[in-house]
């Protein structure tokens, strides 16, 4: 008997019990439906420990119970997790619920927002950060931001650029909605033609991006999310003006169809007449302007097909240069006039094909067919450019076994076909690369993530292009995320239209061989580590990158009388670190502080044929960046705050050489460091139920940089030059707004 008594309790210890084991069933909802179906394949583990298990066909699971774990998570890609505290529960039932922002699963310090699943480093600029300021369109976006800066190229056209990591954003693959726009020749004023009204989100990831999206991103992705035609708000109305006698009116409008149509339109028009003279120099300080701009978008959405389309068009005039110029005086010399007139239209299409019994599977085409048509003059020359583009993009993704093994597919085509006219220089090409790529990415539990990927592209003009690329995450621990990331990239230049502004100058355009594609790898790797103090709560982002170019575009301007245009030859990279911290000390009140350093370096060759390596033109080493925002309860009213610290730059030599010495030697060394200054900008914001009135200022410590334009008493002159811009040409601008919605 006692044997017999010691052996089944021998048998009960080891003999599995449900009381030692969790069992239950997860289950998908499809938006609009009531009925749940099981979810095969989600994981399932213990928060904090690597316990884990999947569920199977029919939606169940059973993991064991562990010492001092009470916390079940419960995950499937493109699905809301869900954490379930665990006690004395034996049978769970959970549903998962179809989340369609996936990347909105943050850690977040208030209106700045980290992507925590992402193995890229990404902030997200979300709409409550994009209305800490007036931001009238894309460029006015990243005021708040430490990766990326903007400043205008040049003191007439009023085209600005971006900087992230050290370099332009011609090194960005800058995408609306996962399509390339920004791009080509609309990079000198495409940043100007996404309004900020029509921004849900901006996806700033740093490095190498992934192979899904092109081979054009060298050091970093941006993303912009439009509103969407199912938005919850209905109607969405705002309205703009500052002292300089600009003035913005924007409409937005979005209608639910039926349970499975809906349509939205998107409007902007902007102006701006009045001129500006503040240093009075005899020019413009930004030039006169009218833009109508329109998207109007169709979304359809069933169980298994989910498909946008649309179509965009935008006009825009602009006239600079000498505050008594008309454009009747267009190719004369009675007074110095800059004019562009520009024209876009785009039809575009995303159609994904879902299977609701596998989730995990999809199928998605993305096409896009734009014009970009643009006719400019500079005093006697005269720029025409235009591009004609097709793009689509064919992408698969699925599982290899379970939801820790997933990967992308697909195929992508993209047609460029350029024609460009300054001068008697003809600069015409063809670009047809069609391309296959595939990505795949091991993810344990959230907390390593391996994301590996290769593209080849076969380019009609340079051949085949292979890019490979990998990301790495892996969480230290609950608090503490390290990412790694390498890659190459690769794209074809633009130099007349990426150096648009340094046509507004005496200098000769000159190129002296045929220009080859740029192509770099860039190395990056960073530490986010997030906090929680008692009220202190916020996180802390280092990183630092590494850009090495094979080839690269030189746009030399070290001699003041021309613009030589080669490829590199010698060595050109960028080093990045950049340090921020983001803080919530008390309730509703949020702080900012960032520190970005950059180490920029390019040979610059001579007509001897000396190269040496100098510091890039126009790029500050330093930047500091402080913003706080604070709210009273209900955000009834809101106050933010900006201030920016700019370091110095470097200039290319202004000296001109003595044309009348013998060899006209080039002076490559006698370069000039501009001088740091601040930047303040501040906004208060009064919110009601249904609308919102905000009055705010930028650069309001009225910094200007002294005499922006060389030579400005004799444009037509050999030493005029407006493009040495370093920083405001404008001073102080108050603007006013009012915000209006109503929601479905």
């Amino acid at each position: 008997m006692l044997r017999y008594f010691i052996g089944t309790i021998l048998l009960l210890i080891s003999a599995p019990s449900s009381a030692q084991r969790i069992s239950g069933s997860v289950y998908e909802q499809i938006p609009g439906d009531t009925i749940l179906k099981p979810l095969t394949g989600a994981n399932v583990y213990w928060l904090g420990s690597t316990q884990a298990t999947a569920t199977d066909t029919s939606g169940k699971f059973s993991i064991p119970r562990i010492a001092h774990a009470s916390q079940l998570v419960i995950s499937f890609v493109g699905f809301q997790n869900d954490t379930v505290n665990i006690g004395s529960e034996n049978d769970l039932r959970v549903v998962l619920r179809s989340d369609q922002t996936l990347k909105e699963v943050t850690i977040t310090a208030g209106t700045g927002s980290l992507d925590r699943l992402s193995p890229h480093q990404t902030e997200i600029i979300t709409t409550r950060a994009l209305a800490k300021a007036a931001c009238c369109n894309l460029s006015e976006s990243f005021e708040t931001n430490a990766s990326v800066s903007v400043s205008y190229s040049d003191a007439v056209t009023g085209a600005k650029q971006i900087q992230m990591l050290g370099l332009n954003g011609t090194y960005i693959q800058t995408n609306v909605e996962n399509i390339p726009s920004i791009r080509g020749l609309s990079t000198t004023f495409g940043l100007n033609f996404v309004p900020g009204t029509w921004i849900q989100s901006i996806d700033v990831g740093k490095g190498a991006g992934s192979v899904v999206n092109g081979y054009e991103a060298m050091t970093g992705q941006i993303n912009v999310e439009l509103q969407k035609p199912d938005t919850h708000e209905k109607v969405y109305f705002n309205t703009y003006v500052n002292n300089f006698g600009r003035t913005e009116l924007n409409l937005n409008l979005a209608h639910q169809i039926n349970k499975k149509w809906s349509t939205g339109l998107l409007t902007h028009g902007s102006t701006l007449r009045n001129r500006v003279d503040q240093n009075k120099d005899g020019f413009l300080d930004m030039p006169l302007y009218t833009q109508v701009n329109a998207v109007n978008r169709w979304k359809y959405q069933s169980e298994k097909v989910v498909a946008q389309f649309g179509v965009k068009a935008l006009y825009e005039d602009r006239t600079g240069g000498q505050t008594g110029f008309r454009p009747e005086m267009k190719g004369t010399t009675q007074a110095y006039g800059f004019g562009a007139d520009i024209k876009r239209y785009e039809v575009f299409s995303k159609i994904a094909r879902l299977f609701p019994s596998k989730p995990y599977k999809g199928l998605g085409l993305i096409m896009s067919a734009s014009v970009y048509d643009s006719k400019s003059y500079f005093g006697l020359s005269n720029y025409d450019g235009k591009q004609n583009t097709l793009y689509g993009n064919l992408i698969y993704q699925s599982i290899i076994g379970n939801t820790n093994h997933t990967y992308k597919a697909g195929l992508s085509y993209l047609l460029d076909n350029y024609g460009e006219l300054y001068k008697n220089i003809n600069l015409n090409r063809l670009e047809s690369v069609p391309g296959a790529f595939f990505e795949y990415t091991y993810n344990n539990m959230d907390k390593f993530v391996v994301v590996a990927g290769g593209r080849v592209d076969l380019h009609n003009l340079y051949g085949a292009q292979w890019t490979p690329r990998l990301h790495l995450k892996y969480n230290l621990n609950s608090q503490t995320i390290w990412r790694a990331s390498v890659g190459r990239g690769f794209r074809v230049a633009n130099p007349l239209a990426e150096y648009y502004g340094n046509l507004v100058s005496s200098r000769t355009v000159s190129f002296l061989e045929n220009i080859q594609p740029e192509s770099s790898w860039n190395y990056g790797t960073s530490i986010t580590r997030e906090w929680n103090l008692g009220n202190l709560k916020g996180n802390m982002i280092v990183d630092f990158y590494h850009t090495r170019f094979e080839n690269q575009l030189v746009a030399d301007m070290e001699n003041p009388q021309y613009i030589r245009f080669y490829n590199l030859r010698g060595k050109a990279y960028a080093n990045s670190f950049q340090a921020e911290v983001n803080a919530t000390p008390l309730k509703r009140l949020e702080l900012k502080l960032a520190y970005r350093l950059f180490d920029v370096k390019q040979s610059v060759t001579d007509e001897y044929n000396q190269s040496q390596l100098l510091p890039r033109m126009m790029v500050n080493r330093d930047r500091i960046l402080f913003n706080a925002g604070y709210a009273l309860p209900y955000d009834k009213w809101k106050f933010d705050g900006t201030i920016q610290w700019n370091g110095k730059r470097r200039l290319p030599s202004m000296a001109r050489p003595d044309e009348h010495a013998e060899h006209n030697p080039i002076p490559v060394v006698e370069t000039g460091m501009t001088p740091s200054f601040f930047n303040l900008n501040a906004q208060i914001t009064r919110t009601f139920p249904k609308w919102d009135i905000y009055l705010g200022g930028e650069n309001l410590n009225n910094f200007r940089q002294k005499n922006p334009i060389m030579g400005a008493t004799d444009p037509f002159g050999r030493n005029f030059d407006a493009g040495m811009v370093w920083g405001p040409v404008a001073g102080r601008m108050i603007y006013a707004g009012m915000r209006f919605k109503i929601i479905r």
